[in-house]
């Protein structure tokens, strides 16, 4: 039987920030690399989402959540289709605004509360002051410790529940709030991070470890054939010796 993953984009044409969209072409290639299929739908304003269709869902990064028609139509319609996909076991990818999203509020600089989604245990609070930059942190599969580079741009805080565990701990950088040295949300099979450039094209073995959990939870099997990684590898080690050495 010939695998097939079924990706969900939530609101790309509001969330694309920093080329995330690249993220979606990452994964799409690399199981398309393995004769997995892919089928990429784009769901948004108004958009009915049928939670029993899709395997893993991407959400990525935007300038302003107070925009209204996004959370009107989160609430409305899609905010408890959402929790349940999480509690599903559902792979989700969330980048900076899309992960913050997934989260439970956000509080702006100003004192305005915002209700997010709700389906992670994370809180964010909104500062005058951003955080920009390239960073690294650290990530675990199967194999064990590696890397990731990434480019980090927020003025958002996010602070994670005391049984929330964290996708990784900054080396160099800020991570979720430049306090605690997490990075990022890893909540069932949720990876949530700051990491935006895009993430995956340089950082191919978070890409693979995120296409193994979709696998995994639909399949019962992760299993991935190897792909010739060395460009990518390349690219990899040129920003990491780039950023390490500042």
């Amino acid at each position: 039987m010939k695998r097939v993953i079924n990706i969900c984009h939530l609101y790309p044409d509001i969330l694309n920030l920093y080329g995330d969209y690249g993220n979606i072409l990452c994964m799409q290639k690399r199981l398309l690399w393995r004769d997995i299929d892919c089928n990429i739908d784009d769901i948004s304003v108004n958009d009915k989402l049928d939670i029993k269709k899709y395997d893993l869902y991407f959400i990525g990064g935007g300038q302003d959540f107070e925009q209204e028609i996004l959370l009107n139509d989160i609430r409305n319609s899609k905010k408890e289709l959402i929790r349940q996909s999480v509690e599903m076991g559902k792979t989700f990818l969330g980048i900076c605004g899309g992960y913050q999203l997934l989260g439970r509020s956000y509080t702006t600089w100003d004192g305005k509360s915002l209700d997010f989604i709700g389906a992670i245990d994370i809180r964010t609070n909104g500062i005058k002051e951003r955080m920009i930059g390239d960073y690294i942190f650290t990530c675990k599969d199967d194999k064990g410790e590696f890397n990731v580079i990434a480019f980090e741009n927020h003025s958002g805080k996010t602070f994670l529940d005391k049984e929330t565990q964290p996708l990784g701990k900054v080396v160099i950088g800020n991570g979720n709030n430049g306090e605690d040295g997490n990075e990022g949300v890893r909540y069932k099979n949720v990876f949530g991070t700051y990491g935006h450039g895009p993430l995956l094209p340089k950082n191919p073995r978070l890409a693979d470890l995120i296409i193994k959990t979709a696998l995994k939870q639909k399949y019962g099997s992760d299993e991935l054939s190897p792909l010739d990684d060395s460009m990518e590898n390349d690219a990899h080690e040129y920003m990491y010796k780039r950023i390490i050495s500042r």
